[in-house]
């Protein structure tokens, strides 16, 4: 059996969570597979309480992940929108007495036109979908970016894991990928073979290409309510994660010494310890509504960011007791009034 790319990004995403869900069972014969899982995870604050601080990257690295992301992403984004701009165009009238003329003319029987019409509509749906997740992952990744080079000030001494930077590469090389994985193939053949006739006849081919603002607009506003849904709840993590982001930004210039921490205030972290993950996981639950909800693939993917925020926020939380006599008792890990 022949595994796709579809198979491949679903057992890589179920490897990777796996080993953090076992590593979270409250078993004691797990406690070396827990702290190996641990110090994989930790990084900042959290390392800096570690003495083992071989194989570390400074987490000023963390900028990678945001570089490769906005690269990647925009890269699958042009692609996934020029194949469905050209190819899967969503005109619904035009496209219907086509093929209405197609069946009256005698060339195509009753029920391969009700087929052929079902799956074509169902394709170009799913090529639009792609091309508006990927546009969510787009203006997520980019705020990102720009809160590394001018939110953020990383301590010197700030380390986290090669396996953690690692792993952050994979993620924002994978999750873009996963957006558009069912369509993904079409769009390298038709790249593929875009870049072939360019080659081949030159500026020529690029003749007859004319593009219309509207005609690339008009099919992701006809994708339906569960999208938009999906886009309000993504856009509340989204703002949320920028203000928990701007807060801790801000202690670090506020700080009268490098490594001197102290108890973040303000918007979500008056109830959780971690809002920026909180916020995470609110911004992937929107993109998983704006799926649909239908997709595996998705769901693997808001299943590791899940599990992999609420191990590290409950370290986090852990740390702060720690660190803070005066610690508010009314805050949790990451789940408020739960965890």
């Amino acid at each position: 059996m022949e595994l796709g790319l579809v198979e491949l990004l679903r057992a890589a995403w179920i490897a990777g969570t796996l080993p953090i869900l076992i590593a979270s069972l409250p078993c004691s014969w797990l406690g070396s597979f827990h702290g190996l899982v641990l110090g994989f995870a930790r990084r900042g604050k959290i390392m800096q309480s570690s003495s083992h601080r071989k194989f570390t990257v400074p987490q000023r690295f963390f900028s990678h992940f945001y570089v490769v992301a906005v690269a990647w992403t925009t890269l699958l984004l042009l692609g996934t929108s020029i194949y469905a701009y050209r190819m899967t165009p969503i005109v619904s009238e035009p496209f219907f007495y086509s093929d209405l003329g197609s069946y009256l003319a005698g060339r195509s029987n009753i029920f391969s036109f009700h087929r052929s019409r079902l799956m074509s509509l169902e394709n170009r749906y799913r090529v639009w979908l792609s091309v508006f997740l990927l546009l969510l992952m787009e203006v997520q990744v980019s705020r990102r970016l720009f809160e590394t080079a001018y939110v953020f000030n990383y301590s010197a001494s700030a380390r986290m894991h090669i396996f953690g930077y690692l792993t952050g590469l994979f993620f924002y090389t994978a999750a873009p990928l996963t957006l558009c994985c069912t369509c993904a193939p079409e769009v390298l053949k038709f790249g593929i073979n875009e870049v072939s006739e360019f080659i081949l006849k030159g500026t020529s081919s690029m003749q007859n290409i004319e593009f219309h603002w509207w005609d690339f607009v008009n099919p992701l506003l006809k994708l339906g309510w569960c999208q938009w849904i999906g886009a309000v709840i993504f856009l509340w993590g989204w703002i949320h994660q920028h203000r928990c982001h701007a807060i801790l930004g801000s202690l670090r210039e506020h700080g009268a010494k490098v490594d001197e921490y102290v108890i973040p205030r303000g918007d979500w972290f008056e109830i959780v310890s971690s809002p920026h993950y909180l916020a995470e996981i609110v911004i992937y639950a929107g993109m998983v509504f704006a799926s649909g909800g239908a997709d595996l693939t998705i769901w693997l993917v808001f299943g590791f960011v899940v599990s992999n925020l609420v191990f590290a926020a409950a370290e986090t939380h852990r740390w702060y007791l720690q660190k803070f006599d005066n610690y508010p008792s009314n805050r949790v890990a990451i789940i408020p009034f739960l965890c």
